[in-house]
């Protein structure tokens, strides 16, 4: 491993290592800062709450937040709220039945980290079988459970049977849990000639929740509506943590589900994030957008309307709830309104130019940096573009698109303050890119801390110089030739629309402080992209193929300077991997040697055994090699990044 590599590594380990100490430092003065100085933060203390969380739980959290950027959005999401505006999360009847352990382990290890969320809980399942042994046939109508006075009998004594059970499982691991089964909801009935004794919520008590958070404890809630002159109500679930989220204003509304999200009904994949904003009025109009689908997400676009841009809702499996909380790779469905992503294809379709001009010159110094920007400006007339920013201009994009309709786009300019990442509006941004332009590329450095982020957008990407071209759409045969031409040429291909070209002669100022602005600027020439061959990518993390996930096909692999530590741990995975199989390596320290520690050396037939030698073929000599070997994946390195080659 090059010494490029190496630093890579120790930053990540840096960066976990300052976020451990700045959750440390955060929970160790809680327990010393008067909570009157602090009157934008509710925090509430019990006496019988065990000392603040523990080593075990801030592994367990820093497990799952993978960079720097994620423990910020971290510390920046909750720890800026009050407790009881954490998260309300609905809990169905089959996950208590189904998925307890994992429900209340999930739970635990949420209150171990400071947090509170509130759970409302239904028992649907549970119902139609106690009402089937009863000889009662459940009825509904519009979806909707119609409820006679026996029901509700039964589904009271159930409800309050569900909810002990889940309170008992959480306080069998030490969390301090309440049972609140009436005096939160108070409803007019929905239609009794209809539905008979179903409420439509008109008012939520927050009290007893906030009692029982400033007590310690979670607040565990059944879906039970009391009316004004005291008969009580069937309420679905559903319903009612959606009208608890409207008092509530929560930063997270979660629905544990089995399926664990929402899929597209054409290709049957998990939806991982609708931002409806911009994609709402598209999903509208897709077939598979029918039935259950087209009302969950109608009707989470309702609840998200009444709740501030800041919350979202997730769809997903209990088990996940951590990785859904705490990481940008989520695990389920999201679902949010986003900030509004503004298109503007000419620059007087711009409504604030000048905020867009200082959104351009940000991280910049000097009348000269606006004069080269004004500039900038000025050719963007005469040039095919389109821009994406937000109504502050956190995030500005410049896409240039191909000027004679045969070339893929690419990204101009990106410019985000610290806020823009943070919020997430960079990724708004880019899946609003994504939904205009089916093929683009870009460049950024290779010191960029961000690089991560970067590469979940992208389908490929290559190293040159310092340089890493990034490209997403292309075919294999598109995206061969354009890291062929970067590779030969580097950042002569680029062309003179990326405000880079303008902005490279200025100093870069001072990025750090409380309102650090980060400005990324982007390759933007035109690349005319011919059939060639094989698709190479330096992703450090290759997708597998969804299409064969369990293929027990044999697959052949080569190496291309993997050494030192990256080498063995390569070879160690083959050796245990029954259908990998190694056929060449290519290392200069080791030419002409036997590789050592292969033991499938020894694996073959005692007729036919054969030793992978090691060569020492030139970069493009080896590429060659590799695609003229029938190879199912080659691996290698080139000035420190990973190389993978799909055939």
């Amino acid at each position: 491993m090059t010494p490029t590599g190496c630093v890579t590594r120790r930053t990540i380990q840096c960066y976990r290592s300052r976020a451990c100490l700045k959750l440390i430092r955060s929970y160790n003065a809680s327990s010393s800062i008067n909570r009157g100085s602090l009157p934008q933060v509710r925090s509430y203390v019990s006496s019988h709450r065990s000392p603040p969380p523990t080593r075990t739980a801030l592994i367990r959290l820093l497990s799952k937040i993978g960079s720097k950027r994620e423990v910020e959005q971290y510390l920046s999401r909750f720890t800026s709220v009050s407790q009881q505006q954490f998260a309300v999360i609905k809990v169905g009847g089959a996950i208590i039945t189904d998925h307890l352990k994992t429900l209340s382990e999930e739970l635990e290890f949420l209150n171990s980290v400071g947090l509170f969320p509130i759970v409302v809980h239904g028992a649907g399942p549970q119902l139609n079988k106690i009402l089937e042994a009863a000889g009662v046939e459940p009825q509904f109508e519009d979806g909707i459970r119609v409820t006679d006075a026996k029901t509700l009998a039964l589904a009271r004594s159930l409800f309050l049977e569900e909810n002990m059970k889940l309170v008992s499982a959480l306080e069998d691991l030490g969390v301090r849990a309440r049972p609140i089964t009436s005096g939160i909801f108070t409803a007019d009935y929905l239609d009794a000639n209809k539905y008979k004794l179903v409420g439509a919520i008109t008012k939520v008590d927050k009290a007893p929740i906030e009692a029982a958070i400033h007590a310690g404890c979670l607040p565990i809630l059944t879906s039970t509506a009391e009316h004004e002159n005291g008969q009580i109500l069937n309420v679905n679930a559903d319903v009612a943590a959606g009208e608890l989220a409207r008092v509530l204003k929560p930063l997270k509304v979660i629905y544990l589900s089995e399926k664990g999200g929402l899929f597209y009904g054409d290709t049957g994949k998990k939806i991982s994030e609708i931002n409806l904003d911009i994609e709402y009025d598209h999903l509208m109009t897709q077939p598979w957008v029918k039935y259950g689908t087209r009302l969950k997400i109608k009707e989470i676009k309702k609840l998200l309307d009444d709740l501030p841009r800041t919350s979202s809702v997730a769809i997903i499996h209990p088990e996940d709830l951590q990785e859904e909380l705490f990481t940008d790779r989520g695990a389920g469905t999201l679902i949010k309104r986003g900030n509004k992503i503004k298109i503007a294809t000419t620059i007087s379709e711009i409504d604030d130019i000048e905020a867009f001009k200082k959104a351009l010159v940000r991280g910049r110094d000097g009348q000269e940096a606006e004069k080269l920007v004004q500039t900038y400006i000025e050719h963007l007339q005469g040039t095919k573009f389109k821009a994406y920013f937000d109504d502050n201009f956190e995030v500005v994009a410049i896409v240039i698109l191909s000027q004679d309709g045969s070339s893929m786009a690419h990204l101009g300019t990106l410019s985000i303050t610290r806020n823009g990442w943070l919020t997430n509006i960079a990724d708004e941004v880019f899946t609003s890119i994504k939904i205009d332009q089916p093929k683009l590329f870009w460049t950024v450095k290779h010191s960029d801390e961000n690089l991560p982020w970067f590469w979940d957008k992208s389908d490929g990407s290559l190293l040159k110089n310092g340089e890493v071209l990034f490209f997403y759409g292309a075919t294999s045969l598109e995206a061969q030739k354009l890291m062929s031409d970067f590779d030969s040429s580097g950042k002569a291909i680029l062309g003179n629309s990326n405000l880079e070209s303008y902005l490279q002669q200025i100093p870069t100022s001072s990025l750090s402080g409380p309102n650090m602005q980060q400005v990324r600027a982007y390759s933007t020439s035109i690349v005319s992209l011919d059939d060639q061959a094989a698709l190479f990518s330096t992703n450090p993390n290759p997708p597998i193929e969804p299409k064969s996930p369990s293929s027990t096909k044999l697959a052949r692999v080569a190496f291309i300077g993997a050494h030192g530590y990256t080498g063995q741990a390569l070879i160690d995975l083959l050796n245990r991997h029954p259908h990998l199989d190694l056929r060449h390596v290519s290392l200069r320290e080791l030419a002409g040697q036997e590789l050592e520690g292969y033991e499938k050396h020894e694996k073959h037939d005692k007729h036919d055994k054969r030793f992978v030698i090691c060569d020492n073929l030139l970069k493009g000599a080896a590429m060659q090699c590799l695609q003229n070997m029938d190879l199912a994946l080659g691996f290698g390195e080139v000035d420190g990044i990973p190389l993978r080659v799909d055939q």
